[in-house]
This record gives structure tokens, C-alpha cells and sequence, in this order.
């Protein structure tokens, strides 16, 4: 197991800076949140691109791959039924993609729950065919530059377009791309009628793609009321061994604090890993 920080907690700090606070921690990775490198990928230069790159290198840290990936810029919308909006959409997650792989990434987390939400004259069925479609067409792209996009289920307040494990995997299975798989997140998790535990062993290791780790109260992880132990039985069960990212929504007191706390809470669970 390897733990990772998500980067948009430091926004406005150097790359050098996150990766320094991040590797004296302990922590293997970084997760970049495309929207803090600029306000579209595409705007991320070849260069820039390649001395994130070298920064993680030289700090001996990984490159985990992207999140918020719909973020920004605007008008951006996965369900939608304007054509011209979606096919903008479908474009930006191709631009994601070569993002991605020039950081030297492996995952893209596709959460973004304002982008794909139900729009007003849109049905259920129509959202989930325009995701269908959209999904598939740029995963044989994904399979060719060695990446996964990871569908992430996220809680009711947030949308109200998949919001539970067995929703996501539905997709997944109806997909069936290997370069497509399910995303888990704890604090999404937690909204869910099903205990956590439960819902991480209702899934096999060979369909997830990325996990996430934080609490239902948006820090981190042993920051809340939120109990990891049965959590990381759950995981240890079902064989899962890559990358737990540490992503918060509540930056208070600081980030370093909430970094520190949490790899400190992780490493109760997984003391070999420091």
C-alpha cells in the first residue's frame, strides 16, 4: 500500500513546496487536481508538464494521476443533451488524457458531480446513455497510453447522477473496457444506507481503480468520527494494495496539519508503509 496527498489543499504553493512537505511526511504520491495548474489543461504547456514531472522525480515521489477533472473550465457537462456541449466534454477528457500521461500519471478520478448531474429537460435514462457514450468513446485511448479512468460515485448532496458503488459498477459492467473501473471514496461511502465495509467487499480488486481516503466531516482520514479499522479489514480483504490518496475538502488549520494528521492515522493500519 501506498499513500498518496492530493494537491489542491496547497493551492497557491509551488509544486516543490507540496512535494517537499509531502515526501518529508512520508507520503509516495501526489494527485493533482488539473485546475490548480491552470484554468484549462490545455493550457498546461508541453514544458510546464515536463518540469511537474522532474519535480516529482526529484523529491523520489510518483505520480498518482488526476482528479476533479471537469472542475474547469466552464461549460463543461458529461450528461447534457446539447450536443455541442458534450462533444466540448468528450474532447477535454481526450486533452485529460495526454495530461496525464505526460505528468506520468496512471489514474483519472471522474468525479466532478456539478458536470454530470441531471439537467432540467434531460431524463435518467438519456443522462446515463450521454455518460455511456461518452465514457466509451475515449477509452480505447486510455487503454493505448496505459491509463484508467476511474468512475466515482459520489453522495446525494452533491448530484444526483450515481450515487452509490452498485450504481458505478452497473456502468462499469454495462461498459466493460478495461480501462474503466470504480472508483471508491470513504466520505461518498459514508453516505450510502450500506456500511462501508460492506460496500468495499461487494466489489472485486480487479474492478477498482483508485481509492480515497478522507471522513464525512471533509478532512482527513482519523480527523472525524469516522472508524478506519473496519474500513482497512474491508480492504486488506478484498486484496487492495496500490494507492490510498488523502483527499479533504476543509483546509483549516493548514494543510501540513491535516497531512501530517492523517498519514498518522493511516500508518496505524498499515505501519509497514511509512
Amino acid at each position: 500500500m501506498k499513500f498518496a496527498l492530493c494537491n489542491e489543499m496547497f493551492q497557491g504553493r509551488s509544486m516543490a513546496e507540496i512535494c517537499e512537505t509531502a515526501r518529508d511526511l512520508g507520503y509516495h504520491g501526489i494527485e493533482i487536481a488539473p485546475f490548480t495548474l491552470a484554468p484549462s489543461a490545455e493550457d498546461v504547456t508541453y514544458k510546464r508538464r515536463k518540469e511537474i514531472r522532474q519535480t516529482l522525480e526529484d523529491h523520489s515521489l510518483e505520480m498518482v494521476g488526476l482528479h476533479w477533472l471537469f472542475a474547469g473550465p466552464k461549460g463543461l457537462h458529461m450528461t447534457t443533451k446539447d450536443n455541442q456541449v458534450w462533444g466540448r466534454t468528450r474532447d477535454y477528457l481526450s486533452c485529460l488524457l495526454d495530461l496525464c500521461k505526460d505528468l506520468g500519471g496512471r489514474v483519472l478520478v471522474l468525479g466532478s458531480p456539478k458536470q454530470r448531474s441531471i439537467l432540467t429537460g434531460q431524463t435518467r435514462e438519456g443522462a446515463w446513455r450521454r455518460a455511456v457514450e461518452l465514457l466509451s468513446s475515449v477509452l480505447d485511448k486510455a487503454d493505448e497510453l496505459d491509463l484508467t479512468i476511474c468512475l466515482e460515485p459520489l453522495s446525494p448532496e452533491e448530484t444526483d447522477f450515481i450515487n452509490t458503488v452498485a450504481e458505478g459498477m452497473k456502468m462499469v459492467r454495462q461498459i466493460n473496457h478495461p480501462s474503466l473501473k470504480i472508483h471508491l471514496d470513504v466520505k461518498a461511502m459514508c453516505s450510502e444506507s450500506m456500511p462501508v465495509p460492506d460496500i468495499i467487499r461487494s466489489v472485486k480488486v480487479g474492478d477498482i481503480g483508485h481509492f480515497h481516503v478522507n471522513d464525512s466531516n471533509l478532512y482527513g482520514p482519523g480527523m472525524g468520527d469516522v472508524d478506519y479499522a473496519p474500513i482497512a479489514r474491508a480492504i486488506k480483504d478484498v486484496g487492495w494494495d496500490k494507492w490510498l490518496s488523502v483527499e479533504v475538502f476543509k483546509y483549516d488549520p493548514d494543510p501540513e496539519t491535516i497531512a501530517r494528521k492523517s498519514i498518522e492515522y493511516l500508518k496505524k493500519f498499515w505501519p509497514k508503509n511509512g
